[in-house]
Order: C-alpha cells, then sequence, then structure tokens
C-alpha cells in the first residue's frame, strides 16, 4: 500500500487527484466542526455521551462527533446512504425505474443518480427536523420560536447536501469513491479520541485494581488487546479479498469465417457480499429500545419498568447479542438476495454460450449458483456476526477485571470493517490507474 502511495504520488495526474481527495477531506473536517447557531454544544455534548447505546452512538460515529456537536455536518452522508439504498431497493421493485437503469445506458443511471439526490435532501430534512426536536426535549436550544428552528434545520439540510456534492467531487476529480472517502474520514477522526479512552480505562483499571488478584495480569493484558486488534484487521483484510470464483466455459461458434468462443472465464462472487450494511441495519434496529429510552425520563430512574426493560436489552447483555446476531444473519441473506440473482446469471450465460462446467444451462446452473451463494451468504453473514459482536465481548471481559477501556470499544468491529474496505479499495483503484498509465505510456 506504501509502494503505491509512492508510485501514484511521483505521477503528476495522480498527485493532482490526492491533493484534491486531501483537501476534499480537510473541507469536510472543518464544516463538522463548526457548531450551529442558537445550541448549546457543550450541554449536548453530555447527553450525546450517555446515549452510546442507542442508534445515535452510531451515528455519531459515522460523523466523526458531529452528531454530538450539533455541528454544519452533523448529519454527514447518512441522508444520502438511506436514499442510495431506498432507490436501489426501488429500482427493482418498480419496473419503471428497473427499465431505466438498465435499458437506457448511460442517460439512465443519471435520471437515477438525480433521483436519489432529490430523495437525499428529503430525508435530510426529516432527519434534520427529528434532530431538532431531540435537542429541544434536551432544552439545548437556546433561542426558542420559529425562527431559530427554521435556521437550525436549514443548516441540517444544507451541510448534508453540501457533504453530498463534496463526495461526488471526490470521486469526479479525486481518488476512489467520494462517499466511502468521506465515511472513511469521520470514522478515523475518532481514532484519537477512542485510543485516548481505552488509555485513561486502562489506568482507571490499573489504580483500582486489587494488588494481590488482578493488577498481576495487566503487563499480559494490554497487549493482547494489542494482538487480537491487528488479528482482526488481518481477518477483515482477508476476508474482504476472499472470492469464490466459479468457472465458466463458452462454447465455439462459428460466424462465417470466423470463429468466436471457445475461451474459458470465471465468475468472482465474494465471500462478503453485503459489505458492512447488515451491521448496520442490525445495530439500527437493535438499539431501538435504547433510542426509544433516551426519551422517557423514568429510563433513568432505577426500579422502573422503563429501567429494568432497558437494562434487560443493554448492548453488553446476552439478549441484546442475541437478537444482534440473529438480524445480522437476516439482514446478510435478504441484501445478498436483492444484489446476486442465479436466475438472471443463468440467463445471461446461455444467451452467451456459456455454460458452468458439469452443469447443463438452465436450472441445473440455477440450482448450482444458489446453492453456492447460500453457502457463502452464511459464512460471510457469520463472519459479520462474529466480528460486530467480538468488541461486546472484549468489553465484556475487561469490565469483569474492573476496566472501563471496553467502552471503547463500542463499534470498533463496524468501524474496521469500513475502514479496511475503504482502504483496500482505494489502493485497488490506485493500482489500476497506474497500470492504465503504464500501458498508456508504452503504446504512445
Amino acid at each position: 500500500m506504501i509502494q503505491t502511495m509512492r508510485n501514484a504520488w511521483r505521477v503528476p495526474e495522480l498527485r493532482a487527484k490526492l491533493l484534491f481527495t486531501v483537501f476534499a477531506l480537510l473541507i469536510f473536517r472543518v464544516g463538522a466542526a463548526i457548531p450551529v447557531p442558537f445550541i448549546d454544544t457543550n450541554t449536548l455534548y453530555q447527553y450525546m455521551s450517555m446515549q452510546s447505546n442507542s442508534i445515535f452512538g452510531l451515528l455519531n460515529v459515522m460523523t466523526g462527533d458531529a452528531f454530538a456537536y450539533a455541528t454544519v455536518f452533523a448529519l454527514g452522508i447518512q441522508p444520502y446512504i438511506n436514499s442510495s439504498i431506498i432507490v436501489q431497493l426501488l429500482t427493482i421493485a418498480i419496473p419503471a425505474l428497473e427499465r431505466m437503469a438498465k435499458d437506457e445506458g448511460e442517460e439512465g443511471k443519471k435520471k437515477i443518480a438525480a433521483i436519489t439526490r432529490y430523495a437525499t435532501v428529503a430525508i435530510a430534512l426529516i432527519q434534520a427536523f427529528g434532530y431538532y426536536t431531540m435537542i429541544n426535549y434536551y432544552g439545548v436550544v437556546t433561542i426558542k420560536g420559529v425562527w431559530p428552528a427554521i435556521v437550525i434545520i436549514a443548516a441540517f439540510v444544507a451541510g448534508s447536501a453540501f457533504v453530498m456534492w463534496l463526495g461526488e467531487q471526490i470521486t469526479e476529480f479525486g481518488i476512489g469513491n467520494g462517499i466511502s472517502i468521506v465515511l472513511f474520514a469521520g470514522i478515523v477522526s475518532r481514532g484519537p479520541a477512542m485510543v485516548s479512552g481505552m488509555i485513561s480505562g486502562v489506568q482507571n483499571w490499573l489504580a483500582n485494581a486489587d494488588p494481590t488478584s488482578v493488577r498481576v495480569l495487566h503487563p499480559v493484558f494490554i497487549p493482547l488487546i494489542l494482538v487480537g486488534m491487528l488479528l482482526l484487521t488481518a481477518l477483515v483484510v482477508f476476508i474482504d479479498s476472499a472470492e469464490r470464483r466459479i468457472p465458466v466455459q463458452y462454447a465455439k461458434r462459428v460466424v462465417g469465417r470466423k470463429m468466436f468462443g471457445g475461451q474459458s472465464s470465471h465468475i468472482p462472487i465474494k465471500v462478503n457480499m453485503s459489505g458492512v450494511l447488515p451491521i448496520i441495519f442490525a445495530q439500527a434496529i437493535a438499539s431501538i429500545p435504547a433510542t426509544i429510552g433516551s426519551f422517557v425520563p423514568s429510563a433513568q430512574t432505577e426500579g422502573s419498568g422503563w429501567y429494568n426493560f432497558l437494562h434487560f436489552f443493554r448492548n453488553t447483555g446476552l439478549c441484546y447479542s442475541i437478537v444482534y446476531f440473529l438480524l445480522i444473519i437476516a439482514f446478510s441473506y435478504f441484501y445478498n438476495t436483492i444484489q446476486f440473482n442465479p436466475v438472471e446469471i443463468a440467463n445471461n450465460l446461455k444467451n452467451n454460450g456459456g455454460f458452468v462446467p458439469g452443469f447443463r444451462p438452465g436450472r441445473p446452473t440455477i440450482e448450482f449458483m444458489s446453492k453456492v451463494i447460500n453457502r457463502l451468504t452464511l459464512f460471510g453473514a457469520l463472519y459479520l456476526a462474529v466480528v460486530a459482536l467480538l468488541p461486546t465481548i472484549t468489553g465484556n471481559i475487561m469490565s469483569a477485571f474492573k476496566s472501563s477501556a471496553g467502552s471503547s470499544l463500542a463499534i470498533g468491529g463496524t468501524s474496521i470493517i469500513i475502514v479496511v474496505g475503504v482502504a483496500l479499495e482505494t489502493v485497488k483503484q490506485l493500482e489500476a490507474q497506474l497500470l492504465m498509465r503504464h500501458y498508456k505510456g508504452f503504446l504512445e
């Protein structure tokens, strides 16, 4: 990766793209530090720090603490991601959108992109209104009234639209997928705070631990955490690059005096086809009880019904972990079913004279493809579930030793998958552009 970056920096065109990407991310981080007027950001952050178990904790991680401080970019790129997912599902459900995406070529893609942008603004407006309602409920809005509400909501919507535009500019003039790069920057920006939280947690643990029992473990315990994080990163890198290659043979055809076909190829199917989306969806649903409880005053009173209910569904408990695990499995199968259609692939192979060796075209090929996809989906879903629950397991182990360092690992698995996936994809694009430039220079 480092060598690829060095080689890209030596090329003037790629150096300009890298500098543009860095400059765009700098603008993003500056906007993430500009607070929206009429809001007491310090008080709001104290409230948000107590809601790390809810959906607000996930949003705060994705925006790099901008959500907790109610900055201009508080909504971040989430409205665009939600809009893209909704439009993608509607493209499959509505035949007119499906024909637009497949039959109209580049023009159809531009129309779908325009629909996605309009849907992003609409979703951002809804989320901004909900966010304003929440912070108004917390009492951190310093000036009440219609005009301050309009200013706050408009600032959130404008910030989300600007982040969407900034991501598109990175995609066109920079390196990598702009939306993923912005998400990557927001997560990485919280790295120092997470490391600082872990260090302070370990220090508090050592200060309060029993010298005769627990403290003797700390010379081994701390390196184990670091080694575990490195192994987890290596696992994510390995699975992200792993794929099942289905061999495909094309029959020979004689057209006039020329012979076509007779080539061997393969269909690559990634082990983790759905990426991190099942974890995000599962976490959003599993954290609904904690999110609702943040608006109920009695939930903070020990012994009340809401308090016992939320304690039962706390994010470190067994019930939450089981529900979280099952939701990840379910969403993995759901998203892979939408993304990968064995019937369509088998029909395309048949129409182009291709076949999978050992299986006849048609139904046998469809059954074989479905069997392979189901196995890969199960393995990928279990991988996502294990990675997502590892921080929870680690946090419980550290809590057993009276340490608060595990609280900084709340969404560590999700963050690692996103960061590693975006980094690998960006490096692949750099390598592809370097290779293309090499061939271009050879031909010239």
